[in-house]
């Protein structure tokens, strides 16, 4: 029977946004503590924050900026979460799809391969963790972080090796001029868009198709899920390689769409760590593609408003990183503790 729209109001599940709320104004008020304690007006320093997030167009621009690559990487964990397994290997992917969109953009300058190649290398880096979890038990947390580490030392040759720039030692070649995203405007380009296109298209496969569905139930109980007529173990594999393929369009389009150079920095500086802050990410936005949207954006606004924080309201940059840890932990709180609860549940079915 179709529910009327009040009944449909009435069954959304308005509690962890609550939560999340309440937990961010928590954060604030701690962080303000601080900034007290160490001699700081927190009226002043929220105050530059917020305008220099949020004040401007160009502030948007930044913001939103920050937030499209953690919006994929934040992806990766969450569909991994959804199916029972604890992917930190984001960042591996990352790096690949990084160096792919430099190699292969310089093999033939389109747009669309240089993405797809960036998908594409992301997604196999994610294999070899999803073929030692399903047919050798291997736990994801111990090989996708010893791949991360392979990754990124592999990836730091690429850089300073076979693909350096001979006209510029800081940076790798650059990505040609036709393969670049088109700038929506303020250096912001429609990486942001396609970022948001890929949550939505994450949270339509998750809920809305069988194979997502499959994926969620093994996510909750495997024994159940296969005692139903599913395959948990494929749905773990396309779990690693769905999330690859995400991270992977991340780290291309990191390059693809933005400066400096349009390069990677000489020592991977302007790609490194963007798959551990999906982690942070993915939690405050309780694993659920719609919410990692606005919880990418929620971290895209601390990093984007450091800048007038610290030239306006004279708070050290080492305060300002140690508030916004203060206010991601405190936020992220509420979804670790039912990511735990949920670990026990499965362990004990």
């Amino acid at each position: 029977m179709k529910k009327s729209g009040s009944e449909s109001l009435k069954s959304i599940n308005l509690r962890p946004f609550v939560e999340s709320i309440i937990a961010i104004l928590v954060g604030f008020i701690i962080g303000a503590i601080v900034l007290l304690a160490f001699g700081y007006n927190p009226w002043s320093a929220y105050y530059w924050l917020f305008q220099g997030a949020l004040g401007s167009t160009y502030g948007i621009a930044s913001t939103l900026k920050y937030a499209t690559p953690i919006m994929l990487t934040a992806l990766t964990f969450a569909i991994g979460t959804r199916t029972g397994i604890f992917n930190i290997g984001a960042e591996g992917s990352f790096y690949f799809g990084a160096i792919a969109a430099v190699i292969f953009t310089n093999i033939w300058d389109n747009m669309l391969f240089g993405l797809a190649m960036g998908m594409l290398l992301g997604a196999l880096w994610a294999l070899p963790a999803a073929v030692l979890k399903v047919y050798r038990g291997v736990h994801e947390v111990i090989s996708t972080i010893m791949l991360n580490w392979i990754g990124w030392f592999f990836v730091l040759w690429l850089i300073v090796g076979p693909y350096a720039n001979p006209n510029d030692p800081n940076k790798t070649i650059r990505i040609p001029v036709d393969a670049r995203l088109p700038i929506i405007g303020y250096g912001l380009s429609i990486a942001i868009v396609i970022a948001v296109i890929a949550a939505v298209l994450t949270y339509f496969l998750l809920w809305h198709t069988t194979m997502g569905f499959g994926m969620r139930a093994s996510g909750i109980n495997q024994k159940a899920a296969r005692y139903a007529g599913m395959n948990p173990k494929m749905a773990v594999m396309w779990s690693f390689l769905i999330g690859g393929l995400l991270s992977g369009l991340g780290g291309a389009m990191k390059i693809m769409g933005e400066g400096p150079g349009y390069a990677i920095s000489q020592g991977g500086a302007n790609i490194y760590g963007f798959g551990f802050d999906g982690i942070g990410v993915a939690l405050v936005g309780r694993n659920h593609p719609l919410g990692i949207i606005l919880s990418a954006i929620f971290f895209g606004m601390l990093r984007a408003g450091t800048a007038l924080m610290q030239a306006q309201a004279h708070v050290p940059l080492e305060i300002i990183k140690v508030i916004q840890g203060i206010i991601v932990i405190t936020v992220a709180i509420p979804s670790l503790y039912d990511l735990v609860k949920k670990a026990i549940h499965r362990g004990a079915a």
